[in-house]
């Protein structure tokens, strides 16, 4: 059997523009997931009892679904609740960024629950509100110590981001099936799709890393 590489690199635009489309998809889901995530962190942890009920159950059930089952659901099924079309991108960055923010929700609260009670309640002592206990003194600590698996999460979204070819949006994979389909070269389309992958996420959790261990003194309590 012989390779060829060279009909993936003469349609090199198509895939940059998969490149592109994932990269777009990635960080717009990631934006999406952790600011929802930190919301619903943040009132499961200090909301009360109901917030608590309500939003956990929310997180349990994201969990257990599927992200491909949540991705289809979100493009083909959600349009026919809310009346609206939308692009596979945008499905995708729903979908994704609705699934992350579960499990940013249960790393922030995880994070907020690991600072000693002490420091919370010092601060009320001091005359502070409890907003700005949160803000100064807990949420400083607790984000050093969220990085980790925070930016395992980020990783894996990058690399979920490849489900999207599931409902055609126009991302890395899609693009790297679409070649496969037209120069009959499966091997070389998909070797080349899984070296970019590894080259996006690979030095991405290796900077992650690095910045833990530059902070990780910080967040000690």
């Amino acid at each position: 059997m012989s390779f060829d590489f060279s009909p993936i690199l003469e349609r090199w635009q198509f895939l940059t523009f998969g490149l592109w489309t994932t990269v777009y998809i990635s960080g717009l889901s990631i934006a999406l997931g952790f600011g929802l995530g930190l919301l619903l962190g943040l009132l499961r942890t200090y909301g009360g009892r109901a917030a608590e009920l309500g939003i956990g159950l929310y997180v349990d059930t994201m969990r257990s679904v599927p992200v491909l089952v949540i991705l289809v659901w979100t493009y083909f099924a959600l349009p026919l609740l809310v009346g609206m079309a939308w692009s596979p991108s945008t499905a995708a960055i729903i979908g994704f960024g609705v699934h992350l923010s579960a499990y940013v929700a249960e790393v922030i609260r995880a994070g907020l629950l690991s600072i000693r009670p002490g420091q919370f309640r010092a601060g009320l002592t001091l005359g502070m509100s409890a907003f700005q206990v949160v803000r100064a003194i807990v949420l400083p600590q607790a984000v050093i110590r969220m990085v980790p698996p925070l930016g395992s999460l980020a990783v894996i979204t990058v690399k979920d981001s490849s489900i999207a070819a599931v409902i055609a949006a126009p991302e890395l994979m899609r693009q790297s099936q679409i070649i496969a389909q037209w120069t009959f070269r499966p091997f070389e389309a998909y070797t080349a799709t899984m070296i970019v992958y590894f080259l996006m996420c690979y030095p991405l959790a290796r900077g992650i890393d690095r910045l833990y261990r530059r902070l990780a003194p910080r967040g000690a309590s």
